[in-house]
């Protein structure tokens, strides 16, 4: 094995996917038995995902499935991949993470994205213009000012239990957040495990405008992305055919459906268009043997410089998928410690 994966850490964001025949609430109590596995194999942190009016995603509520994971476990650092600014008060926001920091102290993380609804009738109902991640940089402003008691946009209006508080606070980011994070002095999470010359630039932007802030002392880069690892190379690329249709799916018919067998797909005709998409959707991912695994990954965070790996994988087989995350604690060496039940 390479030593690069070894001395950096490894975490999950899990999306709470829906799979066909299964309810959405199954969907979500996957979530917490898996943060459970997670912790068992020694990953550094757990977090979880916000979508809104997704047939595919039944995580809506970030925050409160933060609440569930995290009382489930003990050890693992807990969070979110992220809270979409721009559909909340951050007012609202900071009081929320006051109360899991609170209840949980030191094991909360606030990890923050600037995205919007992706259509307009959600938008609509999440009273969120379209423009509205343009004001990310301001919106991100007030909500650290909440915590540190600096905000003066609403004088005489503090967030409790929030204010005085430090949960550790990420950027999520494709390559513009990086420079509101660097503003910020805030850790970045970005993107693309191949390592893409935009995604990197991105990167040794962040690090070359990074002003220290009260949240962080120094540049912190969490890539992310998918890792599929299997026992051979195409059982690997097989346990990212579900996510890869899921994808392809959603930019032809508009709709992100619920993951489905690899059979299945595999078997489905395609039109050309669709094939394109979930062709490409394959060759964006890292997967292959743990030996082919560690050496892409040693690649990776050579180039990148990146302190951690939070790996995204959602596949229709949940075994499958744990032993994948299992064969992924080898090759990062992570020391894992007996589940919790």
């Amino acid at each position: 094995m390479t030593s690069r994966p070894r001395t950096t850490r490894f975490s999950v964001l899990d999306r709470s996917r829906t799979r066909q025949g299964r309810e959405g609430s199954q969907a979500l109590r996957d979530t917490v038995w898996f943060a459970q596995q997670a912790e068992a194999l020694g990953y550094h942190r757990f977090w979880v995902s916000e979508h809104h009016s997704v047939p595919g995603v039944a995580g809506s509520a970030p925050t409160v499935l933060a609440a569930a994971v995290a009382a489930a476990t003990v050890r693992i650092r807990v969070g979110t991949g992220g809270v979409m600014l721009p559909n909340h008060r951050p007012l609202v926001v900071a009081e929320q993470f006051g109360v899991l920091e609170s209840l949980f102290p030191g094991r909360i993380d606030m990890g923050l994205g600037r995205s919007v609804g992706f259509t307009d009738g959600i938008r609509r109902a999440l009273g969120a213009d379209k423009d509205a991640a343009q004001d990310f940089g301001a919106q991100l402003a007030e909500l650290l000012g909440w915590f540190t008691g600096e905000q003066r946009a609403h004088p005489q209006v503090h967030a409790h239990p929030a204010e005085g508080l430090r949960p550790p606070a990420f950027v999520l980011a494709t390559g513009a957040g990086a420079d509101v994070a660097a503003a910020a002095g805030l850790s970045l999470v970005i993107g693309d495990l191949r390592g893409r010359d935009q995604r990197l630039r991105a990167i040794e932007r962040y690090r070359a405008g990074f002003r220290p802030s009260a949240w962080s002392s120094a540049p912190y880069v969490a890539v992310s992305g998918n890792v599929a690892v299997a026992g051979t190379t195409e059982e690997a690329r097989r346990l990212l055919i579900p996510e890869a249709w899921a994808m392809a799916h959603s930019r032809t018919h508009g709709a992100f459906p619920p993951l489905g067998p690899a059979e299945e797909i595999e078997a489905r005709a395609m039109t050309e268009k669709e094939r394109g998409f979930y062709e490409r959707g394959l060759r964006g991912q890292l997967y292959g043997t743990e030996d082919e695994v560690a050496a892409a990954l040693d690649s990776l965070i050579e180039r990148s410089g990146a302190d951690e790996v939070l790996v995204t994988t959602s596949t229709y087989d949940r075994d499958a998928l744990l032993d994948s995350y299992r064969r992924l604690a080898r090759v990062a060496g992570l020391s894992g410690v007996p589940a919790v039940v």
